[in-house]
């Protein structure tokens, strides 16, 4: 291959040309003030104002008004929320602290009167425990 090497072009070597180094100057950028809103009902309202499309109603019966007692309370939720929604949306309508969200999806079933057949809805409910010592009020005494 040695051969083949006589017919390339031979670069010549570029001189190298000694630039002055130039100093740069470093800008600095004005540091950024955060901005808090004067009243913390502010912050509040905001998810106040999706509580509507994440809670339906509260799920009320025997077994519900008994977890009561631990501080556990049952809502009926839209099929779409999740429990970080359910969480924000509890906590800013009841103004309580909530710990614990979990969800159950109950399927629809198929029911039959006579010889009409036909569906029970299926519903997404939430047990919301809330911390030790706070309670909400479902029923107006």
């Amino acid at each position: 291959m040695k051969f083949l090497e006589k017919f390339k072009r031979k670069q010549k070597p570029i001189p190298k040309k000694e630039k002055p180094i130039q100093k740069r100057k470093i800008e600095k950028k004005p540091e950024e003030k955060k901005v808090e809103p004067k009243d913390k009902k502010v912050q509040e309202r905001k998810p106040a104002t999706r509580a509507y499309r994440v809670l339906k109603e509260p799920h009320i019966t025997e077994k519900a008004t008994d977890s009561a007692k631990k501080n556990q309370y049952i809502f009926k939720v839209y099929p779409r929320a999740n429990k970080t929604e359910i969480k924000m949306a509890v906590e800013s309508l009841y103004g309580v602290e909530v710990t614990l969200v979990r969800i159950i999806k109950i399927p629809s079933k198929r029911r039959r009167l006579g010889r009409t057949e036909g569906w029970r809805k299926g519903c997404k409910k939430a047990i919301v425990k809330i911390k030790k010592g706070q309670t909400i009020e479902l029923l107006p005494r």
